[in-house]
């Protein structure tokens, strides 16, 4: 199983993940440092295999985004424009945003994801209210939406704390949480690409106190720019601790940095080898999470397919083509959006097989 690596830690490593043994933060640097790709990508496709067989799940979902306008400054972040210039962004009514939900009422979608900049003047009460009017006009539609990003500064602003903001937007109607927001929890890393936002202890903190009512959430990391191993061991240890505590995550997401138009365009993008490595890696250290997730749209279609051999067994959804987060950040797809057809079609060319979800991966029929 060693693949021809020499290493004697790297196959201690190897025999622990084979027997189903959690390895430590030091021997995931180790493996980022020493483990060719081949060798990791066995690895974690073992561990997928176990997991999941060859299923690969995907859904039927859209997003929206409420506004791209934002009070913080994110040095990586092509998306936003600050509230001082707002004339440059976007900021949509709750009517533009119920228009959008009824764009979908013949389509068998099974939810939104509703994410966006920082606005001051979409607060948490806007936000009820556009829950309530969501779930009055389709029930059955799972609301997955805010980053403790946003969620956090809400909160302050309506004075009041994470456990009594998530209980009263999730009798509003907010089913899950996404993964967002998350970046890299080491504070000096978050020193230097966002400063001023919600830090890791925060971001944890509303994601513990969505699980606290039984809620799921997903987690994230962005990784390729200005950190280092260690930084990315350590984001991911401080998840697989608090998933011991609490098992709310459903799926780890790492995001790829990309480059365009923000403060960070000097730094070269990672490599497909580098990519391929961090899902690996991602798969043997995040023991406790049941699902690694690629989103596709910031990978591009092939480089998900690649994703599927080195630990993914998720693809994310359809999407929509109002996805602006990562096409303006130039991500690989400037349209991101695929019918179910393709999707189950991109599965099936690298020979796994397409499992249709909801958001808490519940099988859903036909």
């Amino acid at each position: 199983m060693c693949n021809g690596e020499s290493d004697s830690r790297l196959k201690q490593i190897g025999e622990q993940v084979m027997a189903d043994k959690r390895i430590t933060p030091a021997e995931g640097v180790y493996l980022f440092e020493k483990g060719s790709l081949s060798y990791l990508g066995a690895l974690a496709n073992h561990i997928r295999e176990r997991m999941h067989g060859n299923k690969t799940y995907y859904n039927r979902n859209f997003h929206i985004e409420p506004t791209n306008v934002c009070v913080f400054s994110c040095k990586f972040c092509s998306y936003s424009r600050l509230y001082a210039h707002k004339e440059e962004g976007w900021e949509l009514t709750t009517d533009q945003m119920l228009d959008i939900v009824k764009k979908y009422d013949d389509q068998p979608v099974t939810e939104v994801h509703i994410v966006g900049g920082v606005h001051p003047k979409l607060t948490l009460s806007f936000f009820a209210d556009l829950l309530r009017k969501i779930k009055a006009h389709r029930p059955e539609l799972h609301i997955k939406g805010f980053t403790p990003v946003e969620l956090d500064y809400m909160f302050r602003k309506a004075k009041v704390n994470a456990e009594e903001g998530m209980k009263f937007l999730n009798e509003a109607g907010l089913d899950s949480l996404p993964g967002g927001g998350a970046e890299i929890f080491s504070p000096e890393i978050r020193e230097q690409i966002c400063a001023d936002k919600v830090d890791a202890d925060g971001w944890l903190a509303i994601h513990r106190a969505a699980h606290s009512i039984g809620m799921h959430s997903n987690a994230t990391m962005l990784y390729g720019h200005i950190e280092k191993y260690e930084h990315r061991i350590d984001h991911m240890e401080r998840l697989r601790s608090m998933q011991d505590e609490t098992g709310g995550f459903n799926t780890f997401i790492p995001l790829k940095f990309r480059n365009k138009d923000n403060e960070m365009s000097h730094i070269p993008e990672s490599s497909i080898v580098e990519d391929m490595k961090m899902y690996a890696v991602a798969r043997i250290y995040m023991d406790n999470f049941p699902h690694l997730k690629a989103y596709w749209p910031m990978l591009g279609r092939n480089n998900a397919q690649l994703s599927l051999s080195f630990g993914v067994n998720d693809i994310d959804g359809t999407i929509d083509d109002s996805t602006k987060i990562y096409s303006m950040a130039g991500s690989e797809e400037q349209t991101p959006t695929m019918t179910s057809e393709q999707l189950k079609t991109l599965i099936r060319q690298v020979r796994r097989e397409p499992v249709e979800r909801d958001t808490l991966y519940n099988l859903v029929e036909g």
